[in-house]
């Protein structure tokens, strides 16, 4: 990575964070300002990484860790937080894994899902224009057949990223939909498939049938497809995450994350949350609306931002 992409990415990064690795960083603060380190001052650090969604059961551990530093070693702030940083890229290395596109498909079909409003249809038309450059053949389907907006979004990043967009009338069958973009990517030799889904909330069990469908059906098409299944996850929403995951994985089999919008909150945690509990790839991470600003996920990197660090 050159310097100047690893100064913008990171940068970008290290910024959309600011939020949480303020509060993270507050709390370890905290710690110099007690002359002896007590259960108050623990405490108070494990709330901080509460508060940023690292989640009970990790900020306990989290804090314990470094508790045992100050208790030993006169440690200071910037080595308190590398260390922190330390414990944090452990947990995540194992899923910092990139979305890799297996050439035996043709295509690679990209199952997209989430909740209203987690950033999918934007999501797509990013990771579209990255594949492009890359120069794969792309293929977009416009499968949000209920919201016209969705479908005028995707065909404007089909646009930018000179992506076809295969679109059905308004509340056409979406399942059907992908089955024939599936069709057509296949005739026309496409390298990825990348199909949009409706916005569903997990708990609405009618929606989340129609989703099942939508994969049975493609089947009859291509019975290895979906080759992937990302969920979008806007990262605002915190240990909500953790439902959204365990519904979406009971009925699409969920291979891999995108976490978006981690400059919306101080929840920067919740990814690393969501990698201790289930230990899916983490594909990529987003902390704007520009194109660059989603970008794959690297573990070293997302720990230092989240502590305020250089990279």
């Amino acid at each position: 990575m050159t310097e100047e992409n690893k100064g913008g990415w990171f940068g970008r990064l290290k910024s959309g964070l600011k939020k949480s690795s303020d509060k993270i960083t507050g709390g370890i603060t905290d710690l110099f300002t007690k002359e002896i380190l007590g259960p108050a001052a623990v405490q108070n650090m494990e709330e901080a990484l509460i508060q940023a969604d690292f989640g009970v059961a990790t900020a306990s551990r989290m804090a314990g860790v470094l508790a045992n530093i100050r208790f030993q070693q006169e440690a200071s702030p910037e080595e308190i937080k590398s260390a922190l940083a330390d414990e944090v890229a452990k947990i995540l290395e194992p899923v910092a894994l990139p979305l890799t596109i297996d050439a035996s498909h043709k295509p690679h079909v990209i199952l997209v899902c989430g909740v209203n409003g987690s950033g999918k249809t934007t999501t797509i038309g990013k990771m579209a224009r990255q594949y492009r450059d890359q120069g794969h053949s792309v293929i977009l389907a416009a499968g949000d057949t209920f919201r016209a907006a969705a479908v005028e979004q995707l065909q404007i990043w089909g646009e930018r990223s000179d992506c076809r967009v295969i679109a059905g009338a308004a509340g056409a069958d979406a399942a059907g939909l992908a089955f024939d973009a599936l069709k057509e990517a296949q005739a026309s030799n496409a390298d990825i498939l990348m199909i949009d889904t409706a916005g569903r909330l997990q708990n609405r069990k009618d929606l989340m049938d129609e989703l099942g469908k939508v994969v049975r059906v493609i089947r009859k098409v291509d019975e290895t497809a979906p080759h992937s299944v990302l969920l979008v996850m806007d990262a605002t929403i915190g240990q909500n995450a953790h439902s959204q995951v365990e519904a979406f994985k009971e009925m699409v089999n969920v291979s891999g994350l995108v976490v978006t919008k981690l400059d919306g909150s101080a929840k920067g945690g919740v990814v690393v949350s969501l990698a201790e509990k289930f230990g899916l790839p983490v594909h990529a991470v987003g902390v704007g609306e520009a194109i660059d600003d989603l970008h794959p996920f690297e573990a070293q990197a997302f720990a230092r931002s989240l502590m305020g660090l250089e990279n």
